[in-house]
């Protein structure tokens, strides 16, 4: 579904992503790892198209997409819920929900929210007429979640979701992503250091110093490293 081959990426005349090959089938969670700052989040930025790589290739749905525009890699099937979420304080939760319709491939005729997403999260149907930055840290991102499955992604990319969270969110949302890569079919690249959500993924790619490093199923994701790549 996507391949990301010999990608490299600068920034001004760093060297930020080296080479970086990487590849999600159909239906199954990725993770990458790593600690801060080794380019998790700028190889996330790079295939939703807000950074421009120097060389390599992304290919989503066999079509190359390096000259596509962020709005039309969103069209295309790709949801995203950036690191800190990003929802719209002043707006509404019904509101912010209904934003991610901008994604799909056609708008549908009636602007509605589908039972799905309240079956994913209940606690938003509670919330509709809340403002979104009156919500907490896990409920807000519980409506990021929600607003990129309104664009009905068949990619989801979650750029640690789990961060800030309780516990008890953070379970709850990693039961919500296993239960649409189950129900949907959905494919998952997801960015985490919570180890527990780490080993729900079923392929790990880890980076470090901008490139990939290593890479296996999650069943073989051994305690070495963990503590080389996790652990501060």
């Amino acid at each position: 579904m996507l391949q990301i081959s010999g990608l490299n990426v600068y920034y001004g005349e760093s060297h930020i992503l080296r080479d970086v090959d990487l590849s999600v089938a159909a239906g199954k969670m990725v993770c990458l790892i790593g600690r801060n700052g080794v380019g998790k989040t700028t190889l996330l930025k790079t295939l939703m198209g807000l950074l421009s790589p120097r060389s390599g290739a992304i290919s989503f749905l066999d079509q190359g997409i390096v000259s596509k525009s962020p709005d039309k890699r969103a069209r295309m099937g790709i949801g995203y819920v950036p690191q800190g979420r990003d929802i719209i304080p002043r707006l509404t939760v019904e509101e912010n929900l209904l934003l991610g319709l901008e994604a799909r491939k056609s708008r549908p005729k009636k602007a509605e929210i589908s039972d799905e997403i309240f079956e994913l999260f209940p606690v938003l149907k509670t919330m509709l007429s809340r403002m979104g930055g009156d919500l907490s840290g896990g409920q807000q991102q519980q409506l990021a979640i929600a607003r990129a499955l309104m664009g009905q992604p068949q990619l989801l990319v979650l750029d640690e979701p789990t961060e800030g969270i309780q516990p008890s969110i953070i379970l709850e949302i990693e039961a919500a992503v296993k239960r649409i890569i189950a129900t949907k079919g959905i494919s998952v690249l997801l960015v985490e250091q919570h180890l527990h959500f780490v080993r729900q993924a079923d392929w790990y790619y880890a980076m470090q110093k901008g490139g990939i490093v290593a890479s296996g199923s999650t069943d073989e994701l051994s305690n070495e490293v963990i503590q080389r790549f996790l652990a501060v």
